[in-house]
């Protein structure tokens, strides 16, 4: 909210129609750009002003909106309250309920506690989505924030993860980022969505099919890490040992409890009308990650640091799933394949700061895609004499968009075409087709 020309007015309007949410306003800035001081937290009637020569943002005062000091505020924040219990009442019954029953005739004497449950149930069942306001450069508004995290986002127990019933209490965990420390290793952030992880506990990685064992078991707080006994469902944990283990991948305590969830996914699917590859997809909570479209080469200074290079590209490809490296065949050159410029770019970047490798990337080349965006349908017929006989055919050809990517057209034939004729011509008709669209095209054609 401090920057130049920041309002809190048109955000709350681009949640609303961008993203097609509804905005609980839960807050209100007191100021904006660089009047910007502090917030009003609407539920609770009470303002929170930070010191401005305070850089860190640890030092706020929190008092209630009066109508002596703050007569214009006032309004602004019963308006906003109002305004907020109204939307909240049609969206969660219970709610409706207690305001038209207790307190239709005034808000105000609405308790904050009552407002708070029924927005985290609102919030739980993704009708509507809290907002808040602050500066990340001053930390002004961190500390409601993080009220705001715990007291309306939910919590380990609130959240009902379909595929854990097949698990029934084993461990369950997500790989979801990799570092690498100089002095440890590798160092796999893991969030853990059933069973418990121990040090010297072996583990099953279900994607890359191999079992490892972790040395060590650390408990993350910021920048510290505390090393500790086991840890259970709920949290995150920072584990040592784990050479193999990519961002993306799925953690279980053993292959035998793979399959045997495996099993009982694939009973349930049948019982369900599902097809396997659904409860194969339940069983793997992995990031799907787009073919990159920006690439360039990258040398090292000398052919001797060309291991070295190596390594760090291996490094580097285990944190980040979206980075690719390949080997040109032609010229023997590595190869980087990234989602964007900066991408790449943070990339050598950190080569050499973490690597301590002079790095020299070559041209920039950008794979660009296109797709069509409305239908639109062509007939063209073809009257040929050839030899004594006279060929004739027309041709009608629609292509339109779909919804699902797809590296190659999806061809579908209209009814009334007969399987006699398909079948003698079906071959020619994909490979032209196939061989006019360009390259990455997403969409569906039919006769």
């Amino acid at each position: 909210m401090d920057k130049t020309g920041a309002s809190f007015n048109y955000a709350v309007e681009s949640i609303r129609e961008k993203l097609k949410a509804k905005p609980l306003l839960l807050q209100l800035p007191i100021g904006e750009a660089k009047t910007f001081k502090g917030v009003v937290d609407v539920v609770s009637k009470e303002k929170l002003v930070w010191n401005s020569n305070s850089d860190d943002g640890k030092e706020f005062e929190r008092k209630p909106v009066l109508e002596i000091s703050d007569p214009e505020l006032l309004k602004k924040t019963t308006e906003a309250r109002n305004a907020l219990i109204e939307q909240v009442k049609y969206l969660d019954d219970e709610f409706a309920h207690l305001v038209l029953g207790e307190f239709s005739e005034n808000f105000d004497l609405l308790p904050a506690d009552e407002l708070q449950t029924a927005i985290h149930r609102v919030t739980l069942a993704q009708t509507a989505v809290p907002v808040l306001c602050g500066s990340a450069l001053k930390n002004k508004g961190v500390q409601p924030l993080l009220d705001a995290v715990t007291m309306y986002l939910p919590s380990p127990e609130e959240r009902n993860y379909e595929f854990l019933q097949w698990y029934k209490g084993d461990l369950c965990a997500l790989a979801f980022k990799v570092l690498h420390d100089k002095q440890r290793g590798p160092l796999v952030f893991m969030r853990i969505y059933s069973g418990t992880i121990k040090p010297q506990l072996a583990i099953h990685n279900i994607n890359g099919n191999c079992t490892e064992r972790i040395s060590r078991l650390l408990l993350p707080f910021a920048d510290q890490h505390v090393e500790i006994p086991s840890l259970t469902a709920g949290n995150i944990a920072l584990t040592v040992g784990l050479k193999h283990t990519a961002t993306g991948d799925t953690i279980v305590s053993s292959k035998s409890s793979a399959l045997a969830a495996a099993r009982r996914a694939e009973r349930e699917g049948e019982k369900k009308h599902r097809q396997n590859s659904e409860a194969e997809r339940l069983l793997l909570a992995g990031v799907e990650i787009p073919e990159p479209v920006f690439f360039c080469t990258i040398e090292p200074p000398s052919v001797a640091k060309q291991p070295d290079l190596d390594h760090a590209l291996k490094c580097l490809q285990r944190e980040d799933p979206s980075l690719k490296v390949r080997l040109d065949p032609d010229s023997g050159q590595t190869v980087l394949c990234g989602m964007g410029e900066l991408h790449i770019e943070i990339v050598h970047d950190r080569i050499k700061r973490e690597y301590g490798l002079e790095t020299y990337l070559g041209p920039l080349q950008v794979a660009y895609r296109e797709t069509i965006l409305n239908s639109i349908r062509a007939t063209d017929t073809l009257d040929r004499t050839l030899g004594d006989k006279r060929h004739l055919v027309t041709v009608e050809l629609e292509a339109r968009p779909v919804e699902t990517p797809s590296v190659m057209p999806a061809i579908e034939y209209a009814e009334s075409l007969s399987e006699d004729l398909l079948k003698v011509f079906q071959e020619a008709i994909e490979n032209g087709i196939h061989s006019a669209c360009l390259q990455d095209t997403q969409q569906a054609l039919r006769f």
